[in-house]
């Protein structure tokens, strides 16, 4: 008689999530990102979300595409996938929230404006320098003037009462991050990615945000807009991002780095997860089924996957 398999968790209140944007075809070191939010989810006993963060850019069928390529890898997840364009009404919503505890305020400001103002001692390049916070009435309406000359609308921006918040991540442990007036919608009127992806994320129950760490830094703002909506605020893990032999974070001038180059060049779908398997130590990995099975997440590597030039694995 076979030996019976260990009960699943317990499930948590929670779940994870992994949102790409549909702008092309996903790298190795997005699929590595999306096969370890899988697995930190389904062995925590969360549900797994897929949604399709389609705000901004869009390049025609990568939504297909990509849903095409985890499948294949053997990801699933649960409910129907979600397109942040169509929460345009929660978004709309969380905003005036926030509007009726006068925590909006709008800015005219161009963006080149913005880089060359200076900025606050120890503020970030780039920081917002507070131009709009606190204009007059005439101010306003001059700001609003200058707008419409545009053809376009201000910015409405987050009155941030604190500096910076705290954030648990599961590998960095407590970050304490700088906390901007943020935008919340954009001139061109599309709502703002922190907003959207704080409204999503709690509509979603998420309560463990896995992502590259190179979003680290926006985690403290987004946990304490979160706070500011009554939001739960999640936990995050933040993982290594895939880099070239440069250093450079991966792309598509890097050559044959998408699972669709690979399978063009011969190379099986078990031969690319191999290679995602042996970046986190575990060789033979053939599908993402045996990354859960296998991947402690305490041997995580801090450091960047260095994605070398590949030749073709032929199956065999």
């Amino acid at each position: 008689m076979d030996t019976p398999s260990p009960p699943p968790p317990s499930p948590s209140v929670g779940a994870g999530r992994y949102a790409p944007s549909p702008s092309g075809d996903l790298h190795l070191g997005n699929l590595r990102t999306a096969i370890l939010a899988w697995a930190l989810a389904r062995r925590t006993g969360r549900t797994f979300h897929l949604r399709i963060e389609d705000l901004d850019r869009v390049r025609e069928g990568s939504e297909e595409r990509q849903q095409a390529d985890l499948a294949a890898l053997g990801l699933d997840w649960d409910g129907e996938v979600v397109r942040q364009s169509d929460r345009g009404a929660a978004h709309d919503a969380a905003i005036e929230r926030l509007v009726g505890r006068g925590l909006v305020f709008e800015c005219y400001c161009t963006r080149r404006e913005i880089q060359e103002a200076p900025s606050a001692p120890h503020a970030p390049p780039g920081a917002y320098p507070g131009t709009c916070r606190d204009l007059t009435s005439s101010q306003r309406a001059a700001g609003r003037a200058r707008m419409r000359e545009l053809q376009r609308e201000p910015a409405l921006r987050l009155r941030a009462d604190v500096s910076e918040w705290a954030v648990e991540d599961l590998w960095a442990g407590t970050v304490t991050g700088a906390v901007d007036d943020l935008v919340l919608r954009r001139g061109d009127g599309v709502v703002a990615y922190n907003l959207a992806v704080v409204v999503d994320d709690a509509a979603a129950g998420v309560d463990q945000v896995t992502r590259a760490d190179d979003l680290l830094s926006s985690a403290p703002r987004q946990a304490h807009l979160a706070h500011l909506l009554g939001l739960p605020e999640p936990g995050y893990a933040h993982v290594p991002l895939a880099v070239n032999t440069a250093g450079a974070r991966l792309a598509k001038r890097d050559g044959a780095v998408t699972l669709r180059d690979r399978l063009e060049r011969g190379e099986p779908v078990a031969a690319v997860v191999a290679r995602i398997g042996d970046s986190l130590g575990l060789p033979g990995c053939r599908t993402a089924a045996d990354v859960l099975e296998r991947w402690e997440p305490s041997t995580l590597s801090p450091q960047a996957w260095v994605v070398q030039p590949w030749i073709v694995q032929p199956s065999g």
